[in-house]
């Protein structure tokens, strides 16, 4: 036997997976384990890193103020977090002492070192922690919560962590805790800042009291802290809540309520360009359009099972149609309405409105449907989580052994449309099935996660694995996609269903004469146009390429003589299709170019005198360079080629 330290010499290893499971590298192993080295810059070793910091966070707090009651601490996405009870608020000023205390804590070099508790052992070691005592409670806790508790007691047993003084041999701290944790804190480094305060319900519940959540971030490296750090402001440049304001695309009015966004008329081309294109994608690949309403009787949900499974994200009943006579007595009782959170159910209906064969199948329905769900006020963010969502939707109906085929199919589809848009850095993600939270048989789940893992493999792209992520119905593929400044975002999925068409009752007439059932591909190619909204006016910092652009030629003369020469080109492109204007406002010429350039315009077309007598413009794009001397003719068919074949660069005219 021997310890993880024996085993690995590498100073970046700091735990190791041991048949599995992550545990530290002072963990007891045997030469029939079969042992991984976890290093520091892994998604593991980055997790335990951020969890380590979290604790010395939690110990700082309590060395600065010893009344802080300890909430939980896990590592999130890029940093962690830890609540706490205090009786004054945090505030920014608070964060300088706590990283300089924080700081003394890591060089101290303090060791993390795990104990097994009972129970008893437990709550007599922190019985003034009254948020940890409620979680010892807990104990074999499942592992898939969202609240962090697993961190805490997940697993079979408790554990507490100590934080040893090496010069000592004396527990200065300790938190209860599942680990596995660095095996000291000068490891953690100084790659690490704090990054924001929140308010925050205990054990994500408003009926627990509301702690204060201290937020930070932890990286191997400072370089990688400040990478990270330019990385957060480039993206609050770009954030898409503060674009829509400035360029006037759109707002969540209050008499509307909470998550119900409008589109303003600038924010409508967009929008409306972003649709025509997906129209074009999907006529071209065989779709036909069908169109649903938005509210619906509930029984059609009761037949789907959303009332089932997902009734908490559902707007309430709307209870309506019972009839009363003229003393008030019911003589018709009423039934539950629903908004719908869900197209499928509905297009379910419009292949069963008929017979249907096998010469129909594939069956490609497709539909901008716009559904409803009741997302918590705290969750609700701009346009990418929202109440009233328009999904790009999709239900293909297909035979047995078509449904390979028509997956990677609609794998291609979705990547190549990805592409018109300007999207082009992607991975796929498998989402299998949550044990807890599914419908249907092991063997069709089985075969449909196969089937799907199989398609997403011969794409040639990395497939990650998403394990319990799928929907109750079935697996799916997802299509994540890295924007300009390298974030990630889901978007296309391709969900294979063999469920909805048996509790449909779906059927078609195979060749042999028989009844067969079909299955169902769920295909959502955008995920809903507001989101894809939201990633493109990120991912082109509100820059959009010309074809997209709600303005997309803006004509500035050098003087006002110049103006009617360029209000005649104008009218040219605008009989053409194009969204063109000509600035005659008072101002100077070098104050519309500065106007224009802020206000995102893709191109700018000047005119002077010599561009009048020579029959020409000049291109000025966005990043400054020019094309002067183009021959009207040739500009008016350079732009319109642009827009029709959605060119996404226009500054490379200039070389």
């Amino acid at each position: 036997m021997s310890d993880g330290f024996a085993r690995f010499t590498d100073r970046s290893v700091v735990a190791m997976r041991v048949n599995g499971e992550l545990k530290d590298l002072a963990a007891t192993i045997t030469d029939a384990d079969e042992v991984e080295a976890v290093t520091i810059d892994s998604p593991d070793g980055l997790g335990i890193l951020r969890h380590s910091a979290a604790h010395v966070l939690a110990q700082a707090v309590q060395r600065i103020n010893p009344e802080a009651k300890l909430g939980i601490g896990p590592p999130v996405t890029d940093g962690f977090y830890y609540d706490f009870d205090v009786s004054e608020s945090f505030t920014f000023d608070d964060f300088k002492p706590l990283q300089k205390e924080m700081d003394r804590i890591i060089r101290q070099g303090q060791r993390f070192m795990r104990r097994v508790v009972t129970e008893d052992e437990a709550r007599a070691e922190l019985a003034n922690e009254p948020f940890k005592l409620e979680l010892i409670g807990l104990k074999g806790g499942s592992d898939e919560g969202e609240s962090g508790e697993n961190v805490e007691v997940g697993g079979a047993e408790l554990t507490i962590y100590d934080n040893v003084d090496p010069k000592t041999g004396e527990t200065v701290w300790k938190d209860l805790c599942r680990g596995p944790h660095l095996p000291n804190t000068r490891m953690i480094g100084n790659g690490f800042a704090l990054m924001r305060v929140a308010a925050a319900y205990w054990r994500g519940s408003e009926k627990n009291p509301q702690l204060q959540r201290i937020y930070g971030t932890a990286w191997p490296t400072k370089d990688e802290l400040r990478a990270y750090q330019a990385r957060l402001e480039e993206a609050a440049k770009r954030d898409h809540r503060k674009l829509g304001r400035e360029l006037d695309l759109f707002s969540f009015p209050d008499e509307i309520g909470s998550g119900l966004a409008v589109f303003h008329p600038r924010g409508g081309i967009i929008r409306n360009e972003i649709e025509n294109y997906m129209r074009e994608r999907l006529i071209a690949n065989d779709y036909e359009l069908v169109n649903t309403p938005h509210i619906t009787k509930g029984h059609l949900f009761e037949t789907s099972q959303h009332l089932n499974w997902y009734k908490e994200g559902m707007f309430p009943a709307m209870h309506l149609d019972a009839e009363y006579d003229a003393d008030g007595q019911l003589t018709r009782q009423g039934q539950d309405y629903y908004l719908k959170p869900m197209n499928c159910p509905m297009h379910n209906l419009i292949y069963r409105a008929r017979g249907r064969s096998y010469r129909e199948l594939p069956l490609r329905l497709a539909e901008f449907g716009t559904v409803y769900r009741y997302e918590k006020s705290g969750t609700l963010s701009g346009l990418t989580r929202v109440r009233g969502l328009t999904q790009d939707d999709a239900h293909i109906y297909v035979a047995p052994d078509q449904v390979k085929e028509e997956l990677t199919r609609q794998l291609d589809f979705v990547l190549e449309t990805l592409r018109g848009y300007g999207l082009d850095d992607f991975y796929l993600e498998l989402s299998t099935k949550d044990p807890e939270k599914y419908v249907g048989t092991d063997e069709m789940w089985t075969e449909a996660t196969d089937t799907l893992r199989e398609v997403a493999v011969a794409s040639g792209l990395e497939l990650v694995p998403d394990p319990g992520g799928a929907a109750f119905y079935g697996p799916k593929i997802s299509v994540q996609a890295r924007d300009a400044i390298g974030r990630t975002w889901q978007l296309s999925t391709v969900q294979l269903d063999f469920n909805q068409p048996e509790l449909f009752e779906l059927e078609y007439a195979a060749a042999d004469g028989s009844r067969q059932q079909p299955v169902m591909i769920h295909r959502a190619l955008l995920g809903s146009i507001e989101r894809f909204f939201a990633i493109l006016l990120e991912h082109y910092a509100g820059a959009f390429p010309l074809w997209l652009a709600p303005e997309q030629v803006v004509a500035i003369p050098v003087a006002d003589e110049y103006a009617p020469y360029l209000e005649d080109v104008v009218a040219r492109l605008r009989a053409a299709g194009v969204r063109a204007s000509v600035d005659r406002s008072d101002d100077r010429m070098q104050k519309k170019i500065r106007t224009h350039t802020t206000g995102k315009v893709p191109l700018q077309l000047i005119a002077g005198e010599q561009d009048v007598e020579g029959g020409s413009v000049s291109f000025r794009f966005l990043d400054g360079t020019q094309l002067n001397g183009v021959p009207v003719d040739q500009a008016i068919e350079r732009i319109r080629s642009a827009i029709a074949s959605k060119e996404l660069v226009l500054s490379a005219w200039a070389e």
